[in-house]
């Protein structure tokens, strides 16, 4: 009787380009310039409802892939929170740096980070959003001379049940006071917080109000130390521009501090509770097309926002290196989105883009 040999697997190598360690928690300097999936599932929960720029999502779709560059910032930002004693104060870090150098990026490798080191993620992927194109504006209710933006509320309700109701379950929080919509709906203190979440959802009137409870609850149960919370907020200096481009009835520019949104969101990115951290990005396309002078947190921010946020940890976002360049044009190359390579094509390429990596994009795609 003769015995058939099996023939040896031979484990797949990897391109030069890409790193085998998905889980992001592990991500340190030998990763750096290298590219890593993010596993389908995980995207779905995480970035369903938003997360990544649009010209990255339609290259998803056309890679069949989601695949991130692992970035200094991010491995900075990294190292911090695998080293942060949670039991003091939020640390507050501020992402800077030019258009197009991956500011979006980086924050949706936190909060990959943050998914997998089971924080509840309270994230928005854009507040310009809600600045700019607001859905529905309505009388607020419980601050006088404020507007909702309940279609808007409703949406980012939506978006942070997707992205934490597994955790929410498995944790059990409950809410810890009665909240009165009105004179027949009410959440009871000892309700599940998904309940307060879900009444926000499907009453969208009470949307915003049903966000400053939520949030204001996460604040209370991180410091009495039942959860962590991470605060992801791209756009952040939307906050603090002098007016929004919604208009009240008598044709009146509304500012940011009049929308009810506004203030819960400030009040999660201040430093008065603990067993959190709060990463947001500063970004001159966010209602800021007379600030285009400077990246800088303090000119983006104007003193207002720089005075809520300080004492903070600024972390700059650079265009690509030569060697993430590199990688960059070798992973474009792989997924057949660079199909004309002429002599110098790379060289051309890094001339015209100045490796700016939303620029390499744009350029490479017609290629």
């Amino acid at each position: 009787m003769f015995l058939r040999r099996s023939a040896p697997v031979v484990p797949q190598k990897l391109d030069d380009f890409r790193t085998g360690e998905s889980n992001p928690v592990r991500h340190n300097q030998s990763h750096l310039s290298r590219f890593y999936t993010i596993p389908a599932d995980v995207r779905k929960q995480i970035f369903a409802h938003g997360g990544f720029p649009k010209t990255y999502e339609k290259q998803i779709k056309t890679f069949n892939e989601a695949c991130l560059m692992v970035r200094p910032a991010a491995v900075e930002l990294i190292g911090h929170l695998n080293a942060t004693d949670f039991r003091r104060p939020a640390n507050r870090f501020v992402l800077y740096g030019e258009d197009g150098a991956g500011k979006s990026m980086v924050l949706a490798h936190l909060l990959h980070y943050g998914f997998c080191q089971e924080f509840v993620l309270v994230h928005v992927p854009w507040v310009p959003n809600w600045m700019k194109r607001a859905k529905e504006t309505a009388i607020s209710g419980t601050r006088e001379g404020c507007l909702d933006l309940p279609l808007d509320g409703a949406a980012w309700l939506v978006h942070f049940k997707n992205q934490n109701a597994p955790l929410l379950a498995k944790l059990d929080l409950k809410v810890s006071r009665d909240y009165v919509w009105s004179k027949r709906e009410t959440t009871p203190a000892g309700a599940p917080m998904l309940e307060l979440i879900d009444h926000g959802i499907n009453r969208a009137k009470f949307s915003c109000d049903a966000i400053a409870a939520l949030l204001g609850e996460l604040k209370e149960q991180s410091t009495a130390g039942r959860v962590k919370t991470m605060v992801v907020i791209d756009g952040f200096n939307a906050f603090f521009h002098p007016h929004t481009r919604i208009l009240t009835e008598n044709k009146v520019r509304v500012t940011p501090d009049k929308l009810t949104l506004t203030r819960p969101f400030l009040d999660i990115t201040g430093a008065d509770w603990c067993n959190g951290v709060c990463i947001v990005a500063v970004d001159r396309m966010a209602l800021t097309e007379d600030r285009m002078e400077s990246t800088l947190p303090m000119y983006q921010l104007r003193r207002e926002g720089f005075e809520h946020l300080d004492p903070f940890v600024p972390v700059r976002v650079d265009n690509y290196s030569e060697e993430e360049f590199h990688s960059a044009v070798q992973y474009y190359l792989n997924r057949k989105w660079i199909q004309i390579t002429k002599d110098g094509f790379d060289k051309e390429l890094e001339f015209l883009s100045g490796k700016n990596p939303f620029k390499l994009m744009q350029l490479s795609a017609s290629l």
